[in-house]
């Protein structure tokens, strides 16, 4: 419970929801604000309630009140009409659910399966401890956008280097939920291998879908809906709702009509779709015109498999309504029924050629006929089928002879809509997503038909393009895979696999990458050019270095110089080539970029040379891209020379080279590389401030927002060692959220993050969370070579603090030359730095020798030189000089090592140092343990 702290409402909002286990992206849907806003409200809970992490915050969340609306409040569709009749169809269908993980509520359409799935949902809500979530799958056009149309009712954003599949699951894995997944036949196959996943991965979940046909599972239980019941002994439950339908638009039908209004809806076999649109009709024909419409020879279809049993009393039903529209009501319908998302006026009168005035004329006709649903959006009024309506219009507008043109005129407009879209504003997000099922229907149409292949592959490109700025990554990469497939020539093919591979690079996905990249070869030498062919090779074989660590499947250094050996030999005089070629030698001969797979240790020299090369290449080829990828093997190669400055230095270029350059796939993944370099080698030589701006720039990229995990990792390294407790514990929930919502992957990228958050708890004396955070680090499996590097540096600073100094000076036992590759990077400085202080609190013999050395080594870098002097300080028992690298460390931004060195100082000056680290969040230090 919350007692005596002041929190706003909308904060208690969201402790509410952590309470309810909650992701951000889930409470940023429930409450129509951003994820930025959530992590916000977040922070300033665990400040507020001085607790170190999610975990105890939401054990801190209140109970809901009996009275007041439940924060498990079903995700559902609101019901714009009553639901009618029944009871003991929904008694059925909920003792089903009860029992059975997978029900599908299955019938012809129009018979109802949405609302009855709907008053079950409802109905049943109670019954599960983490909601009710409702999908509706009619705007699915392609069985691969299964999962993210889910994770769209979830709240979920798409998550770099994993599936939407998997995010679903992640997000679904301990919850007590019930998942509605409406209109699944047209995807059945699509939805079976997405439920086989999700049910296997997540125990407590149950599946409601809704369909024509059973989906064929072997899970599956299948609920046959049967039409409304007809007039018997008892009440019918068809009557009823012609009753009231008909009441709503005109006013009750005479109690004396009943029996007639008994035999429409015989007439009707019971169809709720069919039933609700003759009681629309009632006002104008009343019960006798439409018992006499439904004489209609036009009534019934005939002809081939259109007319089996299945479609049969809906078909009819359409047909006696299609029959009472005027001729060119009737071409509007069966025209607009191409689109499968809502569409304004002047969209309708481009597809179907007519005037919009009379198209709007014609719109507001059909939908007085329930034909159409009319929807408000910022962007106008907006028409939309029902799934069931509209497929009968496609059909008619096939016996008509006008699909191709019809569907021809659509294709038209989304290559026209994606264009527009080409140029982002402020509202492009909501209006892309307006228009993006039909784009994805238009294109799934295009690319069946080698007639439109060259629109398919233009309609291909432009959504690759526009998903990408989107988030929507995985679709992007898809799509541009599809572009390749259905461009004019090998040589746009390759473009297009090029573009694939870097969205691969931004998912962090390098087995697509790796093979991306060699598919793009082939299509390069199918088109005849061979220096492009080379340059692909070449680059295949560095990202199998340069990423090694995003790999599943790393491929052999063996196969890498192969692919080396092979774009050498074909590279000729091209520069573009020789440089890629450069590039992938500095990579694969001398592992500049410290691959998983490289040699364990490195031939500086040779490093340095061959990176110096690629760079020296790389730079008249005036493609920014290529001089970044060679300046980040410099920066490989000086780090492990020890040149730290240089380091930094060569890191602020690659951003400076980037940042001016527009957006794209490639662009996206150098510049988010380069801002995680840029914030390493900026820490490595003490530029504490330069280091969290690169940090914070890098934590708030656009592309990043889903994935907190990778987009904190770097600033959590930052705060740590800067001192910042409450920034740190704040990006630290939003580090582990989505960790643990990304299934855990184990990466080394990963690693110093959670090393420093658990360093953090330490100094905070709070135990059980470092503990918790030393289990995460357990599960990142950190491999022993890496000892040395970041976890020497965390765990000495903690060690220090607690005055164990001997302890300390174990810890940073060998040499720096000794652990070079792993300490050398950006943590030698600090690794020397830490290792001379222990030696000087430990009483060693040699300390004095040792901090000589260690002068030379950091000079220049603000915070280990400061550390180094304050080591000496102490030896010499200087307080003057001791006193003077606290300002040292203030100016560095280090105020966690400004308030250790007044502490050290003793008398006044401890105190006012234990009172400093007491504000800043820490325990106070022990008095240092000689050894």
């Amino acid at each position: 419970m919350v007692t005596g702290v002041e929190i706003s409402p909308r904060e208690a909002e969201v402790l509410e929801l952590v309470g309810a286990h909650l992701s951000n992206a889930e409470i940023a849907a429930r409450l129509c604000i951003s994820v930025r806003t959530v992590e916000s409200h977040v922070s300033s809970l665990l400040r507020k309630l001085e607790v170190p992490d999610r975990r105890e915050l939401a054990r801190r969340a209140p109970e809901p009140a009996a009275a007041a609306p439940s924060r498990l409040a079903p995700v559902l569709p609101a019901r714009l009409t009553s639901f009618v009749g029944r009871v003991r169809e929904r008694t059925e269908l909920i003792q089903m659910i009860g029992t059975h993980r997978q029900v599908t509520a299955a019938g012809p359409g129009g018979v109802g399966k949405t609302r009855l799935a709907l008053a079950v949902a409802g109905e049943a809500a109670g019954d599960y401890a983490d909601g009710v979530w409702f999908a509706d799958l009619v705007p699915v056009t392609d069985p691969g956008m299964i999962a993210p149309a889910v994770a769209g009712a979830l709240g979920l954003g798409e998550q770099l280097g994993r599936d939407m599949t998997e995010s679903v699951i992640a997000a679904l894995a301990d919850r007590h939920a019930l998942l509605v997944l409406d209109n699944c036949e047209h995807v059945a196959g699509g939805v079976a291998l997405f439920l086989e996943r999700l049910l296997a991965a997540c125990p407590r979940v149950t599946v409601l879908a809704t369909s024509r046909a059973r989906l064929i599972v072997p899970f599956e239980r299948v609920y046959p809906v049967p039409p409304l019941s007809l007039p018997a002994d008892g009440e019918s439950d068809a009557v009823a709702l012609f009753m009231e339908r008909a009441a709503a638009v005109g006013g009750p039908p005479d109690p004396p009509l009943r029996d007639q209004i008994a035999a429409i809806c015989e007439r009707l076999d019971g169809m709720a779709l069919a039933i609700e649109l003759a009681a629309a009709r009632y006002p104008t024909l009343g019960v006798d015109g439409i018992t006499a419409a439904l004489s209609h020879p036009l009534r019934m279809l005939t002809g081939g498999s259109r007319a089996d049993e299945r479609h049969r009393s809906v078909r009819t039903t359409l047909d006696w309504s299609h029959a009472l529209l005027e001729p060119a009501d009737r071409a509007l319908l069966r025209q607009v029924s191409v689109f499968v998302a809502p569409f304004t006026t002047a969209a309708a009168a481009e597809v179907t050629g007519g005037e919009e005035g009379v198209v709007a004329d014609g719109l507001a006709r059909l939908a007085e006929q329930s034909l159409l649903v009319v929807t408000a959006s910022p962007g106008g009024t907006r028409y939309r089928a029902l799934e069931t309506i509209r497929q009968y219009a496609t059909e008619r507008l096939a016996e008509a002879g006008e699909l191709d043109d019809v569907r021809s005129r659509h294709l038209r407009w989304c290559l026209a809509e994606a264009a527009a879209l080409t140029v982002v504003g402020e509202d492009w997000r909501a209006r892309f997503d307006l228009v993006a099922d039909d784009l994805r229907a238009a294109l799934a149409w295009a690319a069946e038909r080698p007639e439109r292949r060259a629109d398919a592959y233009a309609l291909a490109r432009h959504l690759a393009e526009l998903t990408f700025t989107r988030h929507l990554t995985g679709e992007s990469q898809r799509r541009f895979e599809q572009a390749a497939g259905l461009a004019a020539g090998p040589s746009v093919a390759a473009s297009m696999l090029r573009q694939a591979a870097a969205v691969a690079g931004c998912r962090t996905i390098g087995d697509d990458m790796y093979r991306l990249r060699l598919a793009a070869a082939d299509a390069a030498r199918g088109s005849g050019d061979t220096a492009g062919a080379a340059t692909d090779l070449a680059t295949a074989a560095t990202i199998a270095f340069r990423f090694s660590t995003t790999f599943v499947r790393l491929p052999p250094p063996e196969e890498a110089l192969a692919l080396v050996g092979e774009a050498r030999e074909t590279a000729g005089d091209d520069p573009a080539a020789r440089a890629a070629v450069a590039l992938a030698e500095a990579a694969v001969l001398t592992d500049a970029f410290g691959a998983a797979q490289g040699p364990p240790g490195n031939a500086v020299p040779e490093t340095i040379a061959r990176a110096e090369r690629a760079v020296e290449l790389a730079r008249p080829t005036g493609d920014p891209l290529a001089e970044s990828a060679a300046l980040d093997a410099l920066t490989g190669a000086q780090s492990w020379a020890g040149d730290t400055f240089a380091t930094a230095a060569t890191a602020r270029r690659r951003i400076t080279l980037l940042t001016s350059l527009p957006s794209s796939p490639a662009g996206t993944h150098e510049l988010i590389d380069a801002l995680g370099m840029a914030t390493e080698a900026a820490l490595g030589a003490g530029d504490v401030p330069g280091a969290l701006r690169w940090a914070r720039r890098l934590a708030g990229h656009p592309s990043l927002a889903e994935v907190g995990h990778r987009a904190t990792c770097r600033l959590l390294m930052v705060d740590a060692l800067a001192g910042d407790v409450d920034e740190a514990l704040a990006a630290s929930v939003r580090f582990l959220d989505a960790w643990r919502r990304a299934g855990s992957p184990a990466r080394a990228l990963f690693r110093p993050a959670v090393a420093a958050v658990a360093m953090i708890h330490g100094l905070r004396d709070d135990r059980d969370a470092r503990r918790e955070w030393q289990e995460v680090l357990d599960e990142l499996h950190t491999p022993p070579e890496h000892t040395y590097g970041y976890g020497a540096v965390f765990d000495a600073m903690l060690l220090l603090h607690r005055g164990q100094a001997a302890e300390a000076l174990e810890r940073t036992a060998p040499d720096a030359r000794q652990v070079w590759k792993w300490v050398t990077w950006i943590w030698h400085h600090w690794y020397v730095a830490l290792r001379t202080e222990a030696a000087v609190l430990a009483g060693s013999p040699d300390a004095r020798d040792r901090v000589a050395e260690a002068r030379t080594t950091v000079a220049g870098n603000p915070v280990a030189d400061a550390i180094v002097q304050r080591a000496e300080a102490l030896l010499d028992g200087d307080q003057e000089a001791l006193l003077a690298t606290a300002d040292a460390f203030d100016a560095a931004g280090c105020r966690y090592q400004s308030a250790r060195t007044m502490v050290l100082a003793g008398g006044d000056h401890a105190v006012r140092g234990a009172a400093a680290l007491a504000g800043l969040g820490f325990a106070p230090m022990a008095p240092a343990r000689h050894g």
